[in-house]
């Protein structure tokens, strides 16, 4: 279809046209499709399944043969439940599913099961932690559906547009799916990036979906609007669908607003339609007009019954709800004493939580050593390799075990740093290191004396400016001993003995 709103190709120009003016404010609403990781389909009992042998996991249910009979996935439902109440949400106690009609090559039947106007949970909200502010975004509703199958198109691009023809997987078909609706109240694209990694982190805590974006398991469709500040009129939307990477997401959506408020200044209007990111262009492209709701001509499912919801069996799944990234921060806090930033950074990264309580298993004695490694040397060496905590080749109680090894005086911090650069590219436990390359703190006073004494003989001036209040020259005979053990000494140990000698 043409386009007649734009051509603005050029990202930079539409970038900056939405970062200069500030006469005009935006509002964005999401909404996220997140595959459940149940063992079958929502309405039959093929297994799930990713990269396989395409339509090797069909049956005459998830393919819409006449005559075939849907059976609801229990397991899906407990898992949206869980997903409603972990968001704040109230939960339904009497919902339906309907039939959402289009025709499309990727829905045999020519319908989706989903919900329309009853759906599971109902008006919750998302705290998002921002750093200087808390944005709260109000969750509209979590609602259930089945997922579509899967297009191949031909060509180098994989692009329809491109393609001479196109070929169907229905593997994917029939997967249970939860679409999570926010309210229109994320006022930037860095806020719509956020949200959805807190709402990541908290959907795999819950663990009802792997949440891998490169797989399609969690994805978004973004509907954007600009409008002067101030103004009571919203502005014309646009839905950018299929974000599947936050970096996809925040960039779409930063040029989205570039290209409207772009629209806007040259008197032009913003067309409301559903948009592609490309991320080649790096520019948002016009796919079709928006569709209504009642496009899709709803109507109740009338192969599937009811499903009625009461106080107990919503009291059993709130009681299976683990504890969340909001309640582990604040255990945190309260039983290892970290400060509010560590807290925060460990329980907002499900990963590194995990990787955190495993180190700890091992050695809870000093939380703070290990999330000091944690946030510093080790973040660093993931971000040079662009790897995740889970990918790297030191075990949890290898790192709790090089924390106690400082802890106990068995190595300097600065020992430590080489074993930990060792550990990093070997996976080696840290005591193998330490007794190959004969890398202990000495800590035997006997020993360490002896080389103090010839330190001291060796540096009158150093020891005539301390004798004569110049404190900082003890740094330069610690400093000594040090090279001579080359970092091996205790330099607590070398300190004390020091000032016991010269006192």
């Amino acid at each position: 279809m043409e386009d007649n709103t734009e051509n603005l190709d050029n990202l930079s120009n539409a970038e900056s046209a939405g970062k200069a003016d500030e006469r005009f404010e935006t509002i964005i609403g999401l909404e996220t499709h997140v595959e459940l990781s149940t063992k079958t389909k929502m309405f039959c009992g093929c297994r799930l399944s990713f990269g396989e042998k395409p339509n090797s996991n069909t049956c005459p249910v998830c393919l819409g043969h006449p005559g075939s009979l849907p059976v609801v996935n229990k397991k899906a439902v407990e898992y949206a439940m869980k997903i409603a109440l972990a968001l704040n949400c109230r939960i339904n106690e009497y919902t339906i599913f309907h039939r959402k009609n289009y025709f499309y090559p990727d829905m045999t039947k020519n319908y989706q099961i989903s919900q329309f106007d009853i759906p599971i949970g109902v008006g919750g909200f998302v705290d998002v932690n921002m750093g200087d502010y808390v944005r709260r975004v109000g969750i509209t509703r979590v609602h259930m559906e089945e997922d579509a199958g899967k297009l191949v198109h031909s060509g180098t691009t994989g692009r329809i547009s491109e393609a001479d023809y196109s070929i169907g997987d229905f593997n994917r078909a029939g997967t249970p799916l939860i679409e999570i609706v926010t309210e229109p109240e994320i006022k930037s694209p860095l806020e719509a990036k956020q949200y959805m990694i807190t709402l990541r982190n908290i959907l795999l805590y819950l663990d009802v979906s792997d949440c891998s974006m490169e797989e399609g398991s969690l994805r978004c469709d973004a509907n954007i609007s600009v409008k002067l500040k101030g103004s009571d009129k919203l502005g014309t939307r646009a839905e950018i669908k299929n974000l599947n990477s936050f970096k996809f997401i925040q960039k779409a959506l930063e040029y989205e607003v570039g290209r409207q408020i772009s629209l806007i200044n040259s008197g032009k209007k913003v067309i409301q339609q559903t948009r592609h990111y490309d991320d080649k262009t790096q520019s948002t492209k016009a796919l079709r007009s928006k569709e209504e709701a009642h496009d899709y001509r709803y109507f109740p499912d009338p192969d599937l019954v009811p499903i009625n919801i009461n106080e107990s069996w919503i009291k059993e799944v709130r009681d299976s709800i683990p504890e969340l990234p909001n309640q582990k921060e604040q255990r945190y806090n309260d039983k290892f004493g970290l400060s509010d930033y560590d807290s925060s950074l460990l329980a907002s990264d499900f990963e590194i939580s995990c990787y955190f309580e495993k180190a700890l298993a091992s050695y809870d004695s000093n939380a703070k050593g290990i999330c000091n490694w944690l946030m510093g040397d080790f973040s660093a060496f993931l971000n040079k390799d662009q790897i995740s905590i889970n990918e790297s080749k030191i075990k949890p109680e290898h790192l709790a075990g090089l924390v106690k090894l400082i802890d106990d005086g068995k190595i300097s911090s600065k020992i430590a740093k080489s074993v930990f650069e060792e550990m990093y590219l070997k996976g080696t436990d840290p005591n193998e290191i330490i007794k190959e390359k004969g890398l202990e703190q000495i800590s035997d006073e006997h020993e360490l004396e002896s080389i103090i004494k010839e330190v001291i003989n060796n540096n009158p001036d150093a020891v005539n400016q301390y004798k004569s209040g110049k404190v900082k020259a003890i740094g330069f005979l610690v400093g000594q001993v040090m090279q001579k053990t080359k970092g091996k000494a205790n330099p607590t140990l070398v300190n004390e003995i020091i000032i016991k000698k010269l006192s």
